[in-house]
């Protein structure tokens, strides 16, 4: 069929829609809402069969939805409506929840069901929820709906009547008056909540340090005590306060916008502070803890046997040169441990996205800094291009994006969830590339394929990216449950008789590919580009970066 998808953004689910969709060989277009007028254009234009809208934060025009079936995915259970579904359900401690297809009509969320599928709600931040429990949700009944819309035989079922498991319940914008953090009676558990609740918009707005902020992300602490609401210490760029019983760690602050100022750029706490900062100690996690130490950190290495695993988890799977240069630290303390499998990755979310555009774009300098953070990735990504005496796998548990992709490409393997989606390309972010993709992304699927991805620059779902070659092996398994799993499947690895002889094997080959074209010319080779991408100040880059981290339309002139 011809499918319009309609998304006020295009954010996670919307790829992933996307990219299912086109899968199954359906002709998928896809339009930013904002203005009515170019929607109707349009639909005109593209003549769709069906219009679907993953993520939808404004009504469709009645003569839209009126010509042509418009489905909604909402993020609540058939039943559940209004703008902060998931948002009340995590701040409620809902222990399961749901996605519903509905089709549009005269109320919002109100219209008659083509499908919904149940899904758990784990202590997680909502926006690692949402890209995992209620993604596989989401994508499971937009794919039954597309179906029973394909069949010409299904009545959508109205969404009101006693045999619905969730009666009819509509909750309004969970507002700041809600999620308002009290130092002095809320405990740990209940910040951390609201914390969560609140990431990775709109975050919770608060008093700090005399000025106005927003907090997102929350992590427990519960060792550290001070009084409440009182800075304690650092970590990593990450900000520690005195709870009632407690504290928690708070990876990153928002500046709120003052009276017609520009957008906040979410940024580490201590970055975000800068000289507002106090003294405060900094109280660093050790890289591999004991078994059962819940410290906090964003960086961990564990062994089973000959397993290391090497996990790391950063916001928004952006990496600073501060977090590209801790964890190629932590790689190569990997690299002195007796392993013969090293597993980079396993965590539920994220893998990674690259460089960290809003640490450069709050920069004095951001072409100094853009020049710094590339550097430092492709540094790390040297180190695991040149690790030749144990294999390296890559487990993605969540998305990844250019450089990140990149990344997950110099290991030998690479393992990813079902639910993962890929975006091996830069080109809307104006950039050429680096990480080495020159070279790892044609040896893994060839010339003519590279060409493809990086030029058209699409979503690549997991079963596509296990078709083409671009990963080697996809687990359908909970987000929750690719962690472990990927630790099973490095162990068996490890266990294999033929392990020895792959390590040789690998060896050789990369001297063989070293006396071909060394990796330095491939690294000098791509930094000659984007170092006049960075330092012109009339590149698309620039602009597209700003755009991004400000949660603004890109320029028309750029993309």
């Amino acid at each position: 069929m011809r499918i319009l998808l309609v998304a006020s953004a295009y954010n996670s689910l919307t790829q992933r829609v996307d990219a299912e969709l086109r899968d199954r060989r359906h002709a998928v277009e896809v339009h930013l809402a904002g203005d009515d007028g170019a929607l109707r254009t349009a639909v005109r234009r593209f003549a769709p069969d069906l219009v679907i809208a993953p993520m939808l934060t404004t009504a469709l025009p009645r003569d839209v939805w009126s010509s042509v079936t418009c489905l909604i995915v909402h993020p609540g259970p058939p039943g559940d409506r209004g703008p902060s579904a998931l948002d009340w359900a995590i701040h409620e401690e809902a222990g399961v929840w749901g996605v519903t297809v509905l089709q549009a009509g005269e109320v919002m969320d109100a219209g008659p069901v083509w499908a919904s599928a149940p899904c758990p709600l784990p202590p997680a931040a909502k926006s690692d929820l949402y890209r995992g429990e209620v993604s596989d949700a989401a994508v499971g009944a937009v794919l039954r709906a597309v179906r029973r819309f394909a069949s010409g035989t299904h009545t959508p079922r109205p969404q009101s009547g006693p045999d619905w498991r969730v009666p009819d319940h509509t909750r309004p914008y969970l507002r700041q008056e809600v999620r308002r953090i009290d130092w002095e009676r809320d405990t740990t558990d209940t910040v951390v909540r609201k914390l969560r609740a609140a990431d990775s918009r709109p975050g919770v707005l608060d008093d700090l340090l005399g000025e106005a902020w927003y907090l997102h992300g929350g992590h427990p602490e519960r060792t550290l005590r001070g009084r409440p609401g009182e800075p304690l210490a650092t970590r990593a760029g990450a900000l520690c306060r005195a709870t009632a019983d407690g504290a928690v760690w708070i990876p990153e602050l928002r500046r709120r916008r003052g009276p017609g100022g520009p957008a906040g750029v979410k940024l580490p706490a201590a970055t975000a502070l800068g000289d507002a900062l106090p003294r405060l100690p900094e109280l660093p996690a050790p890289l591999m803890p004991a078994e059962d130490d819940p410290v906090w950190s964003d960086i961990r290495y564990t062994e089973r046997g000959p397993v290391g695993l090497l996990r790391f988890s950063f916001p928004g799977g952006a990496m600073s040169t501060a977090h590209c240069r801790r964890l190629l630290d932590a790689y190569r303390f990997a690299l002195t441990r007796p392993t013969a499998v090293l597993v980079l990755g396993g965590g539920r979310d994220f893998f990674s996205n690259g460089i960290h555009l809003n640490v450069i774009e709050a920069a004095a300098d951001p072409a100094a800094e853009s020049w710094a953070n590339i550097n430092a990735i492709d540094d790390l990504v040297e180190a695991v291009l040149t690790t030749t005496d144990r294999l390296v796998v890559a487990a993605l548990g969540g998305n990844a994006a250019a450089g990140g992709v990149m990344l997950a490409l110099a290991a030998d393997e690479v393992w990813c969830r079902r639910g993962a989606v890929l975006n091996p390309h830069y080109r809307r972010m104006g950039l050429h590339g680096s990480e080495y993709w020159t070279y790892t992304l044609p040896r893994r699927v060839g010339a003519a394929q590279a060409r493809r991805l990086t030029e058209r620059a699409l979503p690549v779902s997991a079963a596509a990216a296990l078709r083409i070659g671009l990963v080697d092996r996809v687990l359908g398994c909970a987000p929750q449950d690719f962690g472990p799993q990927a630790a099973h499947l490095a162990r068996l690895t490890a266990a294999s008789p033929t392990v020895h002889g792959r390590i040789a094997a690998k060896k050789a080959a990369r001297e063989a590919d070293e006396r071909t074209r060394p990796l330095a010319d491939h690294r000098t080779a791509e930094l000659a580009v984007m170092h006049r991408q960075f330092f012109d100040p009339s590149a698309p880059y620039h602009a597209l970066r700003s755009a991004f981290v400000r949660k603004l339309p890109a320029p028309a002139a750029t993309v």
